[in-house]
């Protein structure tokens, strides 16, 4: 059997809690910092050299794991759970604190949807930066221009500052740079969120026959579906430990085993927050329309969705947001504060929500997410919580004649055919 691509031996990292980054004390460190970070890459050897801080908070602890030459590895866990702290340390950007990482091939990666790309370049220019700081010659790029091109659809924009490209315009020539120039391993984190279902798939499929092509893939989505269609194998990690490895499909499952048993509890005081604080989210449940909290959800009736939200502080425009989500990651539903014209102001204190879905005809057997969001009226993120709530969808007199095939989508419309020939 030939050498693993990638090796992760015990791997951990630690950051300090409440401080920020120093960066360079002086020019005899970033020239130092220089130099290490070009041997690394010349000897595909990423050894721990990170003092381990006072105070640590470890996003990773002890992680091993191997990835053979094509192969599609997943990174599945929650939000908080260490995955894109892997990820940055595969992919050379931070260094880890204990542990070593061993890389044997040429690596790209995509991480962040502004990252890798020099903003006052053009697409082209950009292009061939990606090329030459993966070690390929000039001609090698010129060679695969063409299908990056094809594959991202920016050619009338080509020569305009990526600086000016909407975010979809970016994650297209980002992808296909990291694609067509074929790295033999390829980093991708849930940038792909960004593009469209169609461009999606053809992410999906240009990675497929990367892998044919003994190319070596880590893939991170919290879309579960693609995992057991893409992967081999996945790695599941829980605030910053590995709890599991092995076939794509039982991880998969031990991950959604887990996701429930965790998200049917209304205290949200405990659970992974994103955002700047100002206010937070410390409660959330569902309810009929007559506000009686719910255990199970009947198809066809209002939804209730009602928080409560903790303030520090005045905050005079926030937006709430509430999105209802699949097991498997998709976005279906969402009621927005904005849409809906309801002005929300904080004051110090507790503060009582409720967002109200009508007529929601999730189909029986289905068991849906809830997700929160508050952002300030400038759009600046103040608290988020992924999988607050749990809820199962069960049937009545009125939906006992729905399909409860995941075939047939989670949300049923109703409909009506007609002959027309």
């Amino acid at each position: 059997m030939p050498p693993p691509a990638v090796r992760v031996d015990r791997l951990s990292k630690a950051f300090t809690l409440g401080q920020k980054g120093l960066g360079y004390h002086n020019l005899t460190e970033s020239v130092k910092q220089t130099i290490g970070a070009v041997k690394r890459k010349l000897t595909g050897v990423f050894r721990s050299g990170a003092d381990t801080p006072l105070n640590p908070y470890w996003a990773l602890r002890n992680i091993s794991f191997e990835v053979q030459p094509g192969e599609v590895m997943g990174v599945i866990g929650r939000n908080g759970a260490g995955k894109s702290t892997l990820l940055k340390i595969l992919s050379r950007v931070t260094i880890p604190t204990e542990g070593k990482v061993e890389l044997r091939g040429r690596m790209g990666s995509m991480l962040e949807v502004n990252a890798g790309f020099h903003p006052e370049l053009t697409g082209r220019e950009n292009v061939y930066l990606a090329g030459s700081i993966l070690g390929m010659r000039r001609r090698e790029i010129q060679a695969k221009f063409d299908q990056i091109v094809e594959f991202s659809e920016v050619g009338p924009h080509l020569d305009t500052p990526v600086k000016r490209y909407s975010s979809g315009q970016y994650v297209r020539l980002a992808f296909a740079v990291s694609a067509y120039l074929e790295p033999e391993i390829l980093i991708v984190d849930e940038v792909l969120a960004v593009g469209d279902a169609t461009f999606q798939r053809r992410c999906i499929d240009r990675m497929s026959d990367l892998a044919r092509d003994g190319r070596t893939i880590l893939f991170v989505t919290h879309n579960m579906q693609l995992i057991p269609r893409l992967c081999r194998r996945a790695v599941l990690l829980e605030k910053g430990t590995m709890v599991g490895l092995g076939p794509a499909a039982e991880m998969t499952n031990k991950y959604m085993e887990r996701l429930l048993a965790e998200t049917r509890v209304g205290d949200l005081r405990d659970k992974h927050h994103t955002g700047d604080g100002r206010a937070t989210f410390v409660r959330a449940g569902v309810s009929d329309a007559a506000g009686r909290p719910l255990s199970v959800f009947v198809s066809g009736d209002d939804l209730v969705v009602r928080v409560e939200v903790e303030s520090k502080t005045e905050l005079p425009d926030v937006n709430l947001q509430v999105v209802l989500a699949s097991l498997h990651g998709h976005r279906t539903i969402s009621g927005w504060s904005k849409e809906d014209g309801f002005s929300v102001a904080l004051s110090p204190g507790l503060h009582a929500f409720e967002c109200r879905f009508r007529n929601v005809s999730i189909r029986p057997g289905h068991s849906f997410l809830v997700h929160l969001s508050m952002a300030s009226g400038n759009g600046g993120l103040i608290d988020a919580v992924e999988n607050a709530v749990v809820m199962d969808t069960v049937s009545d007199d009125r939906s006992a004649h729905l399909s409860t095939s995941q075939d047939h989508g989670m949300v049923y419309c109703e409909h009506s055919w007609k002959r027309l020939s």
